[in-house]
């Protein structure tokens, strides 16, 4: 395929060398309704007409994919996943991971959205019978985004918190009982060392720290077992559910023209944060052993399937692959942006952030460790949901000055990671809907988004509220975005084509694509999640939230939520193939897994020029017969 330095249809990240325009500037004596209406006969829109926004400058787009994929699952998540499974070993296979099926991933999906410029479920015009898998990732990606709005709603709740002295966590109530030892300095070694070592049979007497009992009786106001009912919800945290929806609404009400300008606030501020977190966290006494727990290897657990599994969860939802993110993002570059620089670099500091974060956080807990007198660090720390809500700031509290100053600091990083990241969430919802109704405008679209978001989002707040969260994480997004995303994987590397893949990136990129991208988007990726998948299936064991199991009939909601993301495959086949043109069911069926006639970048002559060169490129080089294809396939 030729290159694009030969090709006068190159759109640079100037965007001043489109060549619809050069060609229609250079055609004076046809008139202007003459064009457009000949563009409509083609089924094209005008010029000006619902014309699709891109970035200002190509570095907001990578700005924002840092944003977005830089988020809580690196420093709320990652360093206490690596502690789990085996410390530094934990780093051999997620690095494998992240080669083989984080970078593969991001790739492809930036590459598949920026030479369509479609969104989420637009862009499976290349396989309508496949439209499910973009249907489906919208509503799983709306279902994150509400809960992880009431994430940030306790996060501004523990930031405005922060400004008191003393902390408000910091030391024990009357009302929460006997067993309450101070989070605070002023704690006896004695009384920290016998809380960390309780393991009392009757909950009721466990020795708890004022940091959780704070979490849980003063911010949720949980209640004992999801039987109660879940409550109404904490007018401090609907204050701070607010706030979370407006900052989100306020940032997209103009797509990408008001996104791409907050993301370099929202991308590079919390680096700031975290840098003067490390800085003082690896100068304090004790601060080296916690960084050294965290790093030390157990060889052990290099071979634990547990091991490997917890490294394709932990690459899978920190990069947000396969969530449909990414592809709304890249649909809004110029046609030619160097996209594989943008996935090298956005992989490459996803993984470094979660190394410094781990470093940040250990570093303060070798300190507590040291302050209260023990050795191992593990015990030092709960872990699970609480770790951002019980352990950091139990750990803040031990600082013996000014403990307010890293207290605001840190949920201030963690508010402007939840907002960074639940931007891209909301905003891939947005232009679902859109590219499907271009009359409907960007901020009523993001305003009615927002309005629905936040009334469903009170049901997180309220104290039942973390039961529902759990439930809905674990069957709305762990349980489709499986599913979906392996689907995804097998619809453009074998339906659409590895090779037609490739074709398509050398001729908007004008760069040959290497055998690596190829073997692991035809292979190695697809290969490995359907390995996962299985293994998710065959040790599934029923959900539980602080070692409670749920009803019956929560189960039954949990199944509900994951059935109606996944039903959306078989739906959308049987719609694509009914409306297909054909005479004979086989016709309807072949002609709806192969793409859509207006497929291709959107400029019209681009994609003359395309389809004119695709034709030709995608004759069998290898013979013909099943496997004569497969080679086709992945070697071209």
């Amino acid at each position: 395929m030729k290159s694009l330095q030969q090709n006068p249809a190159f759109v640079g990240d100037d965007g001043h060398s489109t060549t619809s325009t050069l060609a229609m500037s250079s055609l004076p004596g046809q008139p202007a309704e003459t064009r457009d209406d000949a563009e409509h006969a083609a089924g094209k829109t005008p010029t000006g007409q619902n014309e699709r926004d891109t970035w200002g400058k190509g570095v907001e787009f990578l700005m924002s994919c840092i944003a977005m994929s830089v988020g809580l699952g690196n420093v709320w998540r990652f360093p206490f996943t690596a502690l789990d499974n085996g410390g530094g070993a934990f780093l051999i296979p997620y690095l494998i991971v992240l080669f083989l099926i984080g970078k593969p991933i991001y790739y492809l999906e930036m590459v598949i959205g920026q030479f369509s410029s479609r969104g989420s479920v637009k862009v499976f015009d290349l396989c309508p019978a496949m439209k499910g898998v973009g249907v489906g990732q919208a509503f799983q990606v709306f279902m994150l985004s509400t809960y992880y709005a009431s994430l940030v709603a306790i996060f501004c709740r523990y930031f405005v918190d922060s400004f008191h002295n003393p902390l408000p966590w910091a030391t024990c109530r009357v009302e929460w009982g006997e067993n309450c030892i101070d989070s605070a300095p002023g704690a006896s070694k004695i009384n920290w060392n016998r809380g960390l070592n309780s393991q009392a049979d009757n909950d009721s007497d466990r020795i708890t720290s004022s940091s959780e009992l704070y979490y849980v009786k003063e911010v949720l106001r949980e209640k004992d077992q999801i039987a109660d009912g879940i409550g109404l919800p904490n007018w401090e945290l609907v204050i701070g559910l607010f706030v979370s929806w407006t900052c989100v609404f306020l940032i997209i009400r103009r797509g990408v023209k008001s996104s791409g300008k907050a993301s370099y606030f929202l991308a590079l501020f919390p680096y700031v944060i975290m840098g003067v977190l490390l800085v003082r966290a690896v100068t304090l006494p004790g601060s080296l052993d916690g960084i050294y727990y965290f790093i030390k290897p157990n060889w052990e657990k290099i071979l634990d399937p547990k091991v490997w599994y917890a490294a394709v969860t932990q690459c899978f939802y920190s990069l947000s692959v396969c969530f449909g993110n990414i592809i709304m993002y890249s649909s809004f570059n110029k046609f030619g942006h160097n996209v594989h620089r943008d996935a090298t670099i956005v992989t490459a500091l996803d993984t470094a952030t979660s190394l410094l974060a781990g470093f940040t956080i250990f570093g303060i807990l070798g300190h507590l460790a040291h302050e209260i007198g023990t050795e191992d660090i593990g015990k030092v720390v709960k872990g699970g949901a609480g770790l951002a809500f019980i352990s950091y700031p139990d750990a803040i509290a031990k600082f013996k000055q000014l403990p307010q100053i890293f207290s605001v600091l840190f949920f201030l990083m963690l508010f402007v990671l939840g907002i960074g990241s639940n931007i891209a969430m909301t905003s891939c919802t947005v232009t679902a809907i859109r590219d499907r109704f271009p009359n409907f405008k960007q901020w009523q679209c993001s305003l009615l988004i927002a309005v629905v978001s936040f009334l469903i989002g009170l049901m997180y707040i309220t104290p039942g509220g973390q039961y529902m969260l759990t439930l809905v994480d674990f069957f709305g997004a762990s349980m489709i975005a499986l599913v979906l995303g392996i689907a995804e994987l097998y619809t453009i590397g074998w339906i659409y084509g590895t090779d037609r893949l490739c074709k398509d990136i050398e001729f908007m990129l004008g760069r040959k694509v290497g055998l690596y991208w190829r073997l692991c988007w035809g292979v190695f990726t697809p290969l490995i999640m359907t390995v996962i998948l299985i293994y998710f299936y065959a040790t599934y064991e029923p959900l539980t939230y602080n070692n409670q199991y749920y009803p019956a009939w929560a189960y039954g909601v949990g199944w509900c939520i994951t059935a109606f993301g996944i039903v959306q495959l078989p739906i959308w086949m049987i719609v694509a193939i009914i409306r297909e043109p054909g005479s004979t069911l086989g016709e309807k069926v072949r002609g709806a897994f192969r793409p859509k006639k207006n497929w291709g970048p959107m400029d019209p002559l681009l994609r003359e020029q395309y389809n004119k060169e695709i034709q030709h490129e995608l004759i069998p080089k290898r013979g013909r017969g099943f496997w004569a294809s497969i080679r086709q396939n992945i070697f071209g």
